[in-house]
C-alpha cells in the first residue's frame, strides 16, 4: 500500500544559516543550497520528501524589500497544494518583518510557514543552524490526530522556542536566542520533545479559501520621540511629499511631551489624513493613551492605539492596508483589530 511521507519545501532566501567561511580570506561566502546535506546529514534521517528552492543570488537579509516578500508568496501559492508545510531560511536581521509581513499577505493560511536562520553558518562547528533547521522542519510536517497541521500560521522558530512570526522582535545580535515574543505566548518549546501550546495557536476559517495578497504601500514611515526632538525636523519628516501613514513610537504606555507645537503637527498631519499610529518604545506593554493626560493629548490629535503591536508588525500591517487602496477611515479601524493575531485587542 502507498504510503504518502510528509512533505516539505525549503525555500532559501539567504542569511548566515546558508554561508561557509572561506578559509582564504574569512569572509563569509553564500554555498550551493543544493550541498546542503553536505552539511546537515541528519536530514536523511527523515522520513519526509523535502524540496528546496534558492534564491539567486542569495539575498542578504539587509537587503529584503516587499517584492521579494511578494516572491515569497507567489512561490507558497504555486506550490501549496504539494506540500504540508514550508520553512524559510532567511537572515535574522530582517526577519520579523518578512514573518509579520507574510502573516497579512497569506489570508487564511492552513498550512505552517516557519521561518528560521541561525547566528552561526551551518558549516560552523558550534551553529545553532542545524537545530533551528532540524525542528523548523518538523513543526512544518506535523500532523495532529486528525490530520490537520499542528501550526498553521507564519511562525519564528528559534533556539528552542517557536513564536508566532507578528509578535516577534530580533533583541539579540550576540547570543543564540536573538528572537523574543514579548507580548504573547511561544507557541511551543523545543526540547527532548515538542510541547505546543496549542490553545495559543490560530486556525484558519475552514469555510473559506486560502488567499494570498501581494500588494504593498511603502509611503510610510517610524519616528522614535526623544528628548530634543526638533520641531523643525519632525515637521520636515510629517511633510514629505506622498507620505500617508506614520508608526509613532512613543513613551511608557503611549506618552508624549506636552509641547504645544507637537501636538499642533499631528494634528495637522491627521487633518491632511495621514495615518499615526502610536506603539510603545518599551519591549512589552501595551499603548493605553487614556491612562494619562500626555496620552490623551493623543487622542485629541487624532492620533490612534498600536496596542500591544511590535514596530515590525506595524509597520508592514500599514504597507498592506495602505497598498489596498483603502479608504483613511478603513486603515484606522482596521489597525485598531487583529487581523492574524498581531495585537491583543
Amino acid at each position: 500500500m502507498y504510503k504518502k511521507y510528509p512533505s516539505v519545501l525549503l525555500i532559501y532566501t539567504g542569511g548566515t544559516i546558508g554561508m561557509i567561511e572561506n578559509q582564504e580570506t574569512g569572509a563569509l561566502e553564500n554555498f550551493d543550497f543544493d550541498k546542503l546535506a553536505q552539511h546537515v546529514p541528519e536530514l536523511k534521517k527523515f522520513k519526509y520528501r523535502i524540496s528546496s528552492y534558492q534564491f539567486d543570488p542569495p539575498i542578504d537579509s539587509s537587503d529584503m524589500e516587499p517584492p521579494l516578500w511578494s516572491k515569497l508568496v507567489r512561490i507558497i501559492k504555486y506550490n501549496y497544494d504539494y506540500y504540508d508545510g514550508f520553512v524559510i531560511l532567511h537572515g535574522t536581521d530582517t526577519m520579523s518583518y518578512t514573518a509579520s509581513a507574510l502573516s497579512f499577505m497569506l489570508e487564511n493560511l492552513g498550512k505552517p510557514v516557519i521561518l528560521t536562520g541561525s547566528q552561526l553558518p551551518i558549516g560552523k562547528l558550534r551553529t545553532d543552524g542545524k537545530e533551528n533547521l532540524l525542528t523548523a522542519i518538523e513543526i512544518a510536517a506535523a500532523k495532529d490526530k486528525d490530520d490537520m497541521p499542528v501550526v498553521p500560521e507564519v511562525c519564528i522558530f528559534f533556539d528552542s522556542h517557536l513564536m508566532r512570526g507578528n509578535r516577534t522582535t530580533k533583541m539579540n545580535a550576540e547570543n543564540f536566542n536573538a528572537f523574543h515574543s514579548f507580548n504573547y505566548p511561544v507557541l511551543a518549546r523545543a526540547g527532548v520533545h515538542i510541547k505546543y501550546n496549542t490553545s495559543q495557536i490560530r486556525r484558519p476559517d475552514l469555510s473559506k479559501p486560502f488567499h494570498p495578497h501581494y500588494v504593498f504601500d511603502t509611503n510610510v514611515v517610524v519616528i522614535t520621540l526623544f528628548p530634543g526632538l526638533q520641531e523643525n525636523i519632525l515637521s520636515a519628516l510629517l511633510n514629505v511629499p506622498g507620505l500617508k501613514a506614520v508608526v509613532l513610537k512613543t513613551y511608557g504606555s503611549g506618552n508624549a511631551p506636552q509641547k504645544e507645537w507637537l501636538m499642533r503637527l499631528l494634528k495637522e498631519a491627521t487633518s491632511r489624513g495621514i495615518i499615526v499610529v502610536n506603539i510603545t518604545q518599551c519591549q512589552a506593554g501595551t499603548v493605553e493613551m487614556k491612562r494619562y493626560e500626555t496620552g490623551l493629548q493623543l487622542i485629541d490629535a487624532g492620533v490612534i492605539s498600536g496596542h500591544d503591536s511590535t514596530p515590525e508588525s506595524a509597520i508592514t500591517k500599514l504597507m498592506f492596508l495602505l497598498g489596498h487602496g483603502l479608504s483613511y477611515d478603513e486603515v484606522r479601524r482596521k489597525m485598531n483589530i487583529s487581523l492574524t493575531g498581531e495585537i491583543t485587542e
